[in-house]
């Protein structure tokens, strides 16, 4: 066999040049080579775009966890929902309709007149069977004089303007009586059909739950306050704000 030795071979000086690393030219690129993992397959790399999906996953995963658990808070100690079994309340509430009671009003200011309140059955009320919560209007305040008389009611001598009432409604007759401290007299818009503090007297403030907040079913009677509107809209406002300073933050990173 012939055996060329290398030192040995002629260099053609016109023969082109082989290219080589060190005849290329200064900062030249070569793309990088992927290098097999253990199982042969190429890994690829974290880049700062998925770095971004999943920190936005996880920042929405956190958001909605916080919005429930403030949802079932606001449930179980703001707010609670009732149901209107009689027709003591026409027009204001019909039958079957649900409402919302704010429970921390009362907290934070007294009771109003014409406030329409859940309170809990007075223990002298008399006729009222199966019913835990009354729901009336407060028509008489603590120390006020009041009184049933041809059809109008009468705060201190002088007759009370009820605009909530229908045109032409007639109030129940009853004597004057001084409402006591702490406590209101409680009427039923529905007049004559109501069940209320003209029957077993004026209601104690500690047996209140809360104002009607607003109704929410059915859906035809849904009354909701005008401020609350505003709600989801400081939301969304809020939440295309964020999302906007998150995308101009992760452009300048």
């Amino acid at each position: 066999m012939l055996r060329v030795n290398p030192d040995e071979l002629a260099t053609d000086p016109d023969a082109p040049a082989s290219p080589s690393a060190s005849s290329a030219p200064v900062g030249a690129e070569f793309p990088p080579v992927a290098t097999p993992g253990a199982t042969g397959r190429v890994t690829p790399g974290t880049t700062p775009a998925n770095d971004g999906r999943v920190r936005n996953l996880v920042e929405w995963g956190v958001i909605i966890l916080v919005a429930v658990g403030f949802a079932f808070l606001v449930r179980g100690y703001a707010f609670q929902t009732f149901f209107i079994p009689s027709e003591s309340m026409v027009p204001r509430l019909e039958t079957d309709d649900r409402v919302l009671v704010n429970k921390f009003a009362f907290d934070l200011r007294d009771p109003s007149r014409g406030d329409v309140v859940v309170f809990r059955t007075p223990p002298n009320a008399t006729g009222i069977t199966g019913m835990d919560d009354l729901v009336k209007r407060v028509v008489g305040l603590p120390g006020d004089t009041i009184e049933g008389r041809d059809g109008r009611i009468f705060i201190n001598g002088r007759v009370l303007n009820e605009p909530y009432l229908p045109a032409g409604l007639r109030s129940t007759t009853f004597a004057a009586q001084k409402v006591p401290a702490n406590s209101y007299f409680m009427l039923g818009d529905n007049r004559q059909f109501s069940n209320d503090s003209t029957h077993w007297g004026p209601a104690n403030r500690n047996l209140f739950v809360g104002p009607v907040f607003m109704t929410i079913w059915p859906l035809d009677r849904i009354d909701v306050p005008g401020w609350l509107w505003g709600v989801p809209i400081v939301l969304l406002l809020g939440s295309g704000a964020y999302f906007v300073l998150r995308r101009r933050e992760s452009a300048t990173v």
